[in-house]
């Protein structure tokens, strides 16, 4: 069945479920919601149109064809390029998933998401291949029949296993060719990235970085798909979780060594990015 058959959307497990699918045929402008960094792992597949993707501290020309895999908690987004209209699944993968694993097999299927460059370029074959896979998890999920989530699953794992070679056999591609503008904007964000427990006031990188403030504002947004603000609160309430989960710091000194100089203004961008107030975000710490 070639996927154009399917419905234009398609669902499996929820967000916090071990395994959790989004089959999506978009027409028209699409933006991602607002939190754009979770604990699962995540396999991205398009199968039509074109995208810019954001990771970490990099943009990517994303192909029909491509195969993107997001380490947990990496902060990323998709935007437009030429035309919006495209076609995509993304598999979610918790943590949970893996349970259940030998170790060693648990860090082969886990390994994709490790390496340097995110984005696995698939020739024709190897196409063809990652398709017959994700049509038939698909068909099952919008038919339904008898042990259709036992097939998933299974579809869902023998994915993770083909990434898994490719990657281990395959060079990372050439980087994609940026322009000034996209390499100026690369750089700001991996200074945001290491000194975002300072204050960051984007004037300040402007002349600091010879743009001026406007124009920074502008390609900033075009670049990464985020407002300069709003990349700045993800990054430092990244690292707020990190902290709470794995230290014993107060949750004043986390707010401190984030770079927030009010600590209301912390619980608050806290809660609206994680959903929890800082202490109860802690209460989860196992």
């Amino acid at each position: 069945m070639p996927v154009s058959s399917l419905p234009g959307m398609l669902r499996f497990g929820a967000k916090n479920a071990p395994l959790w699918i989004d089959f999506d045929r978009r027409i028209g402008p699409y933006e991602m919601d607002t939190n754009h960094y979770h604990i699962q792992y995540e396999m991205y597949y398009l199968f039509r149109g074109e995208r810019n993707f954001f990771i970490k501290d990099s943009v990517y020309q994303i192909h029909p064809g491509d195969l993107v895999l997001i380490d947990s908690h990496a902060v990323h987004k998709t935007s437009e390029r030429s035309e919006p209209d495209h076609e995509r699944i993304v598999l979610h993968f918790a943590p949970s998933f893996f349970t259940g694993y030998p170790q060693e097999e648990k860090e082969l299927l886990l390994s994709p998401f490790v390496r340097p460059h995110p984005v696995v370029r698939l020739n024709l074959h190897e196409r063809r291949q990652a398709e017959a896979l994700l049509v038939s998890l698909l068909t099952e999920l919008d038919e339904q029949p008898p042990g259709y989530t036992l097939h998933i699953r299974h579809m869902a794992a023998e994915l993770l296993l083909f990434a898994a070679r490719h990657t281990l056999v395959q060079e990372s591609p050439p980087a994609d060719e940026l322009s000034p503008v996209q390499r100026k904007v690369r750089d700001i964000v991996r200074h945001m990235n290491l000194h975002y427990g300072e204050s960051l006031q984007l004037d300040t990188l402007a002349r600091q970085y010879f743009i001026s403030k406007s124009h920074l504002s502008r390609v900033f947004k075009e670049v990464t798909g985020f407002g300069f603000t709003e990349y700045l609160n993800l990054t430092r309430i990244k690292e707020a979780e990190r902290l709470l989960r794995e230290t014993d710091w107060s949750i004043t000194r986390v707010s401190e060594h984030c770079g927030f100089e009010n600590f209301s203004h912390f619980g608050k961008m806290f809660k609206k990015l994680s959903g929890l107030s800082p202490r109860a975000y802690r209460k989860l710490k196992p």
